[in-house]
This record gives C-alpha cells, sequence and structure tokens, in this order.
C-alpha cells in the first residue's frame, strides 16, 4: 500500500533538477522564483525528519512494554480480523486488517512487531507534509517547522503508537492534497491523477471517513477557478480508478445488507460518543494538535483563504472549512479532523517564513524560538498522547500539571483515560479461560465455548489465550464481526464466560455456576471488571441459545 508514495517520491528524486520553479502571481506582474534551492534537499530533510519520526515510535513502544502496558483493546480486534480476510467488515475498511496480518507475517506478533506498519505510516505522513510544504512554495524553514509541527501533535503522536487504521488516514490524505498542488504547479494530470485515484481509493477502503476529504476537496474546487481539474479525461481516469479500487468493499456491504451503517446508526442513537458543540469542539482541536500549534494552522488557514502568500490555493483554504463545517454538522469524533492538518501546518509554516524574511519583520530567530516552545512544552505534554510514565506516576503528573485526556467515547472511565486503559486486564482474562478450560475434561474441553461480550474480550481470549494453550476453541461474541463469523456451533450447554452478570442472576439459566475469576485491574476500564464463568447446563424454560437475536453491532 506503499507503492504509489514509492513511486512518486522516486520520480520526484529524479527529477529535482529539470522541474520548472513555482510561480507567484501578483494584479500586475508575474513573478517567477525557485519554490527551493533543489527538491532533492527538500527530500533529504523530509526523510530526516521522518526517519525521526519511525525511531521514535519505536524506542517509545520498547519503553511502554517495559512500563506494563500491554495490547490496546482494538488490536486483538484488528488482528483476528486479519486471520479472517475479508474486503470488508462491520466497522471497518479492510486495509486495517491486512495491516494487521501483513505484521504478524513479516515482523512476528510480538507488541512491538504489530505497531510497525502504524509508524511507518506516521513517518511516510511525515515526509509527505515535508513534500507538501515544497510543493506549495515554502522553502526548507518552513519545511522543518511543518513537520515538527506533526512530531509534537500529541494526536498523530497517539495514533502511530499503536495498531489502528487512523495511523494511515493522514498518508491517503496528504497524498490526495499533493497530487492535486503538484497538477496546479503544471506537471502530469495523467501521473497525479493516478496517483489520487490509488490514495483515494485505498483510503476508502482504509476508513469510509476519507469520503468526507474527497467531497471537500471537490467542492473547494469547484468554488475557485482550479475547477478546470475536474474536468478532464485525466480527472475522469482518477475518478475511474478510485472506485475500481472501492468497489469490492462496496460489493461486500451490499451482499451482507449494509452492516456499516447499522453500526454507525446504532453508534449514534446509543450515544456512543460525546456530541460536542462548536466551541467543545474547536477547544479539542486545540488540544489534541498540541495548544501552541494553533498558532501554526490557523494562520495557515487564513493563508490559504487570502490567497496572497499562497496563490492558487484558496481550494485548499475552502475544502478545510467545508471539511470542519460537515464533521460539526454530523456531530462526528474530534479525531476525525485529524488528517487534514498537514496541509494547515504546511501552510502555516509558509506563513511564518514569509512574514518574518520580510524587510518589516525580519526576524532569523522567529521560527527556532516557536520550534524550541514547541519542543519544550511538547515533552511536557507528551504522556497525553503516549503512556510513558508508569500509570500511578501518570497519575500524580497529569494532577500536578492539571492536564485532562478528552474523553473518545461515553463510557465511563478510570484513573486512566480510555486509550491507556484498555490496555490492563487482558493478561488476566485469558490466564483465566485458560486454566477454567484446562480443568475441563477431553470430552467437554471439545464442546465448550468460550464467550466474550466484545471483541476485546473475544480477541484477547483468541490472541492471548491461543499463545498460552494452542487447544483453546476460537472465541465468540456477539459484538461487530465476530458475530459475523458465527457461534462455530455452540449450543449453550457449556460455557466460560465473561460477564457483568451476578452468580445470582445467572443461576436462573444455568445449573451449575462455578466463579473462574475476578477481573480486577484497578487500572482497566471501569465496565471490564467482570467475571470469568464457567456455566454448565442451560436449565429447562430458559429460551434456547439464539445467536441470530443476539448480534450486536456498536
Amino acid at each position: 500500500m506503499y507503492w504509489n508514495f514509492v513511486a512518486f517520491a522516486g520520480v520526484l528524486l529524479s527529477k529535482a533538477k529539470t522541474w520548472p520553479p513555482m510561480t507567484y502571481t501578483t494584479p500586475d506582474t508575474i513573478i517567477v522564483r525557485p519554490a527551493d534551492p533543489t527538491l532533492r534537499e527538500a527530500l533529504r530533510l523530509a526523510a530526516i525528519f521522518a526517519a525521526i519520526k519511525l525511531l521514535l515510535h519505536f524506542a517509545l513502544t520498547l519503553w511502554t512494554q517495559h512500563l506494563g502496558y500491554s495490547y490496546f483493546r482494538d488490536e486483538f480486534y484488528y488482528i483476528v480480523c486479519g486471520r479472517h480476510l475479508a474486503w470488508g467488515y462491520v466497522d471497518q475498511g479492510p486495509i486495517v486488517a491486512v495491516q494487521a496480518r501483513l505484521g504478524e507475517l513479516l515482523f512476528g506478533d510480538s507488541l512491538f512487531a504489530i505497531r510497525i506498519l502504524s509508524a511507518l505510516a506516521g513517518a511516510v505522513a511525515v515526509f509527505l507534509t515535508g513534500l507538501l510544504t515544497w510543493a506549495l512554495g515554502g522553502r526548507r524553514s518552513a519545511q522543518g517547522l511543518a513537520m515538527l509541527g506533526i512530531l509534537v501533535a500529541p494526536c498523530y503522536l497517539a495514533i502511530d503508537s499503536f495498531l489502528s487504521m487512523n495511523s494511515f488516514e493522514p498518508m491517503f490524505w496528504v497524498t490526495c492534497i499533493l497530487a492535486i498542488v503538484m497538477m496546479l504547479r503544471g506537471h502530469s494530470q495523467r501521473t497525479w491523477w493516478i496517483v489520487l485515484g490509488i490514495s483515494a481509493g485505498l483510503g476508502l477502503l482504509n476508513k469510509p471517513s476519507m469520503v468526507f476529504i474527497l467531497v471537500s476537496l471537490g467542492l473547494g474546487l469547484l468554488l475557485t477557478p482550479q475547477r478546470r481539474l475536474l474536468f478532464t479525461w485525466q480527472a475522469a481516469l482518477g475518478i475511474v480508478l478510485m472506485f475500481v479500487i472501492v468497489a469490492p468493499n462496496v460489493l461486500w456491504q451490499a451482499h451482507y445488507h449494509w452492516p456499516l451503517l447499522e453500526f454507525l446508526h446504532n453508534g449514534k442513537v446509543g450515544h456512543k460518543t460525546p456530541i460536542l458543540g462548536p466551541l467543545a469542539f474547536f477547544g479539542t482541536q486545540i488540544t489534541t494538535m498540541h495548544p501552541l500549534t494553533v498558532f501554526l494552522w490557523i494562520p495557515g488557514l487564513i493563508a490559504l483563504l487570502k490567497s496572497r502568500s499562497l496563490p492558487n490555493c484558496r481550494w485548499l483554504g475552502f475544502a478545510a472549512v467545508l471539511f470542519f463545517a460537515l464533521l460539526l454538522l454530523m456531530h462526528a469524533k474530534d479525531y476525525y479532523v485529524v488528517p487534514i492538518y498537514p496541509a494547515l501546518f504546511a501552510a502555516g509554516a509558509i506563513a511564518w517564513e514569509r512574514y518574518f524574511a520580510s524587510r518589516s519583520f525580519r526576524s532569523p530567530l522567529a521560527i527556532p524560538l516557536y520550534e524550541t516552545l514547541l519542543l519544550i512544552t511538547g515533552i511536557l505534554i507528551l504522556p497525553m498522547a503516549i503512556p510513558v510514565l508508569a500509570p500511578d506516576t501518570w497519575i500524580r503528573y497529569t494532577t500536578a500539571m492539571h492536564l485532562h485526556a478528552d474523553k473518545l467515547e461515553s463510557a465511563e472511565t478510570g484513573p486512566l483515560p480510555q486509550l491507556y486503559a484498555d490496555r490492563f486486564g487482558w493478561q488476566q482474562e485469558a490466564d483465566a479461560m485458560v486454566r477454567a478450560y484446562r480443568s475441563l475434561s477431553p470430552t467437554d474441553q471439545k464442546n465448550v465455548c468460550l464467550f466474550g461480550n466484545n471483541y476485546g474480550e473475544a480477541g484477547a481470549i483468541d490472541f492471548l489465550g491461543k499463545q498460552e494453550e494452542p487447544n483453546l476453541p476460537p472465541a465468540i461474541s456477539p459484538h461487530n464481526n465476530y458475530w459475523m463469523w458465527g457461534p462455530h456451533g455452540c449450543t449453550g450447554q457449556l460455557l466460560i464466560a465473561v460477564s457483568d452478570a451476578t452468580p445470582e442472576q445467572l443461576t436462573h439459566k444455568f445449573e451449575d455456576v462455578t466463579i473462574v475469576e475476578h477481573m480486577d485491574n484497578p487500572f482497566a476500564m471501569p465496565f471490564e471488571h467482570k467475571t470469568v464463568y464457567l456455566l454448565r447446563n442451560r436449565k429447562p424454560g430458559v429460551p434456547p441459545f439464539d445467536w441470530a437475536a443476539m448480534k450486536f453491532y456498536f
């Protein structure tokens, strides 16, 4: 999935000395100036920042593992999805499953190994941000500032630090924006529309939210003279290519009666995520992107809309505004906005560069001082993005610094935010499952079902449990894609189950109820303080084990 990035990076490098300079237009004249001394230098600088990003995540993953933080809940699910490869899933596209499977096959299933591709995607996003800044006319100081903004932004640090679909989003989005900018610079429309089509198609396979930025970019172009790019046969080629790539996923969704739409509907009516008003939504953007970067991306947005220091770029400013408004009206999660920021960082860095290079405001120290502040404050708030402190130390530190984590979902949290709490308690659950399974007779081991209420519990059984006891049967769960994978012949007569029900409630359904272990990790999410039970023989009169009625898309 990185081949398109590698291909056009090679093209950029091979033509570094021959491509035309950037053209700036004023009402009276046309001034031609080089956008950068050489593209080769821009590529080299971008590669250095990308390498820093990659090595940073490698080091931090090893450190957090040393502190006792385990796999994140969703990582179990993605790994199991990777072992059930398909063109679609209830709650995601297929790219993250392919990512998980490739990670396992290439590097293994250790905590470090499964996160390599997400870290690499983050590094590619940094690299592309540097190239985008160059393509918009920024010199080395602007490129460095824009890429540093990505390096210190808490949200990028967070999403690139574990296996997720979110780490790939900025890579696909920036590629699409870069392709449009390159075409407006006069480069091959056929080549760059193909790049855009491939990136957009893969982005849609990665996460459906890609459609919102594509719509916003299209509207931004339509509102400006740059709309001419949309009405060419090359544009048709790129759009057709995008649809061809995403078509298998659409057909899969149609075949299974659009489970993604059902999932999204249930999340909305069930108030899965907090609904934020305009001020709160804007406030989360400031905190998740690093408070001091507000002086980077807001000037970037203004520069794009004014289109003076960034000529012919108003379309991108319109696209950003439309995208913000669209997500706000849809009450989307605050981090859905994150992939648009590389473009705003690039524009803001260019605005800084040109403002402090002008005769009236010449100040060679302005950008280095700002970068220093970004680094220092970035280190101070790093614990809010990646768990670099032990849990007890994290609680004391954030209390002393008056730092508060944004809530990703409506569920009650404990002493740690959900992003960290969801890394605790899984080994305890898997150990209890294995111990209960080994206590059974060989006959019962063939008939027992391992049940988890949600995909995190089931995924931990399938991943951690299987590592300890290879003979474990596959876990079942009514949650999302686990429901689609079915009950594996389970009759409900013999279960090892993770449940929040009391023993008294279960004795109304089963003849024999045995408590295996209480899951009571103090740092886990409160709703995971459940019990592992061994349940035998459903009582007469109890409704039969009805898998179809248990479906839970949420």
